[in-house]
């Protein structure tokens, strides 16, 4: 902590830690997070506890922080949010500055979500969930209909968990961490089981067991716990934006995951793994990839599993994929077909491979219904979810409050005429 005494003679008005935190907009303790990355300068109460701040140099950064928030460098009408957690380049993508794809091939799917969130690596560590976590959620889950989707039931697994957790609206960094690693595995016990399997171990070993009837081997278990770490955030998607609006609102993280999983429920997000993995059906089943996609373009369908806006060549998740899904010898077929769809494809317009089909190759070629991507996209992103949550509980609060741009009948307008009531016999 920096302590800067005034120069001799100069009167300035000195704030506590509690009235400087009110004029931030953010916890006592992240005043003292600025005040060690040097945005802040601080003195200490003469004969007691506690510090003292410029007041001048407080209003200075609150009104820098929110000239940040309200965009800042962004292009006119898009939003900016400051974070810490990735960075996406056109080639690759990093998790808190280091190699997202390094990261996730030499580390757990566990391992690689502590490092999101706290920034330190915790070798071997595995995420349980209390028994009463878990029989609430199941609870919950089984009275489901049959035919509901994954995404459903984790929504309604994270809404029952919350109910059962009654220090759930506790926002402080520990306790966040604790639902975080609860919450993830309770999830995943949550889904019906198609294996029978102790659920012990690794994440991606008690996944398995729900998403096909498969016995596992070491090379499918390491594409799927890969998979987890490499999906876990991918910066301000649509569904992590949802999340920081409810985090910003001071919703709890069970309310916040909840958010993430509603927007997820979209076509444009979540279901893009299920399409290509039928897709990737069809041309298995055609035994040709090119009247399948003369179909997808004759209904007027975009070719699922091709392209990314941020990536303008392959995407980087998907070569890691392909490249571990090489090791296994029944996924042989499902890879030959996602090489014809792209080459076929790159007759008319030249896209790349994206994690949606390789998602779709490994979930065809181990036996795994369509809605297996999804869900392990659903899995996973709960991390990233968690940690930009976190981020955005030491941020102003309600800060995501975008200004709507009216463009409805000039006011003042006449009152509506009220409908006469419609006449029976």
């Amino acid at each position: 902590m920096r302590d800067q005494q005034p120069s001799p003679g100069h009167a300035e008005r000195r704030l506590t830690t509690k009235e400087a935190a009110e004029l931030l907009g953010v916890k006592p303790e992240t005043v003292y997070a600025y005040v060690s990355r040097g945005q802040l300068t601080s003195r200490r109460v003469p004969g007691g506890r506690g510090s003292t701040f410029d007041a001048k140099e407080v209003e200075t950064l609150a009104r820098r922080n929110r000239r940040d928030s309200d965009g800042g460098s962004a292009s006119p009408g898009e939003l900016s949010v400051r974070t810490r957690i990735t960075l996406i380049e056109p080639d690759r993508y990093y998790f808190r500055g280091v190699d997202a794809t390094e990261l996730a091939v030499r580390h757990s799917y566990e391992e690689v979500a502590e490092w999101l969130w706290t920034g330190r690596l915790r070798p071997g560590v595995t995420f349980t969930a209390p028994e009463a976590s878990v029989a609430a959620a199941r609870r919950a889950v089984d009275a489901l209909p049959e035919h509901t989707g994954p995404t459903d039931r984790l929504r309604v697994a994270a809404i029952a968990a919350a109910v059962a957790d009654p220090l759930r609206f506790d926002l402080s960094e520990d306790a966040v961490l604790g639902t975080a690693r609860t919450l993830i595995p309770t999830l995943v016990a949550a889904l019906p089981p198609r294996l029978r399997h102790r659920d012990e171990g690794p994440l991606a070993h008690r996944l398995w067991t729900r998403l096909t009837r498969r016995d596992p081997d070491e090379a499918s278990l390491r594409v799927l716990d890969t998979a987890l770490a490499l999906l876990v955030d991918h910066d301000l998607a649509a569904s992590t934006l949802a999340v920081r609006v409810a985090a910003s609102a001071r919703a709890h993280a069970y309310a916040a995951v909840s958010a993430g999983l509603g927007v997820l429920e979209g076509p444009l997000h979540g279901a893009a793994s299920k399409l290509a993995h039928r897709l990737l059906l069809d041309v298995l089943d055609e035994g040709d990839a090119a009247p399948v996609i003369a179909d997808e373009l004759r209904a007027g369908r975009r070719i699922p599993g091709l392209g990314h806006r941020l990536y303008p060549g392959e995407d980087p998740r998907a070569r890691v994929l392909f490249g571990l899904l090489e090791d296994i010898p029944r996924a042989a077929p499902a890879l030959a077909a996602a090489r014809d769809i792209v080459t076929t494809t790159a007759r008319h317009t030249p896209l790349h491979a994206n994690v949606d089909l390789a998602l779709a190759v490994f979930t065809a070629s181990c036996g795994m219904p369509a809605t297996a991507g999804e869900t392990v996209f659903a899995v996973a992103r709960t991390a990233g979810w968690i940690a930009h949550a976190l981020e955005e509980y030491g941020e102003r609060p309600l800060r995501m409050r975008p200004s709507g741009h009216y463009v409805g009948p000039k006011p003042p307008q006449p009152l509506p005429e009220q409908e006469a009531p419609a006449l029976t016999e």
